[in-house]
């Protein structure tokens, strides 16, 4: 019976390198074409390449992974595209780094039993360290903010002619048209700016 030999690597940012799962994926024998990378959270399965990779399985394919996290770090997700690959897709699981998550090696009551109860343990752990993760991030920009640190795009600077201007246009002297050329700005932006001025000085 023939063999397809798959891999599945992911990153959670475009800035992170995927090198080490590929070099674990090329040890494993898995054909460059048959490798699928995602470059985006784990927080769910809407992702572009996993599900081309997914069409892809069938009963004479083995799926290698370098660990259960890189597969995803959602809980019951994880619980659930495993029974897909495993059950829908007939496909054979390699989780590199956890021996005992091989499917291959299922060919009894206790292997099965095992490779159950390891799934569960690190797919729990998986989804914990990325609600670890949002906190210390969520904690991390409460603390810059504590601090003063400013997010978001940063305020544009008025010109320095632009009070007077706003001046001249709220005596009726010159029209917003005029008052935004004058100020090199678009005639949106001075009446917002002029708008705001006007309630600071009120």
């Amino acid at each position: 019976m023939r063999q397809d030999l798959y891999g599945y690597c992911r990153v959670s940012s475009a800035r992170q390198r995927e090198d080490r799962q590929l070099i674990a994926m090329i040890k494993a024998h898995v054909p460059m074409k048959n490798i699928y990378v995602d470059k985006q959270s784990g927080k769910d399965f809407n992702r572009p390449q996993y599900k081309k990779l997914l069409r892809k399985l069938d009963e004479n394919a083995i799926l290698y992974i370098q660990s259960i996290d890189r597969l995803g770090r959602n809980y019951q997700e994880i619980q659930e595209q495993w029974r897909i690959i495993t059950k829908e897709k007939k496909s054979d699981i390699v989780v590199i780094d956890m021996p005992l998550l091989d499917t291959r090696r299922e060919n009894d009551l206790t292997g099965t039993f095992l490779s159950d109860i390891v799934l569960q343990i690190l797919s729990f752990v998986a989804e914990s360290e990325r609600k670890s993760i949002r906190q210390r991030q969520t904690e991390g920009i409460a603390a810059a903010k504590a601090r003063g640190v400013k997010f978001g795009r940063p305020a544009v600077s008025l010109p320095d002619n632009f009070y007077e201007t706003c001046n001249r246009w709220k005596k009726g002297e010159i029209s917003v048209a005029k008052a935004a050329n004058i100020c090199g700005m678009s005639k949106s932006t001075f009446y917002d700016k002029a708008k705001k001025q006007i309630k600071i000085q009120k």
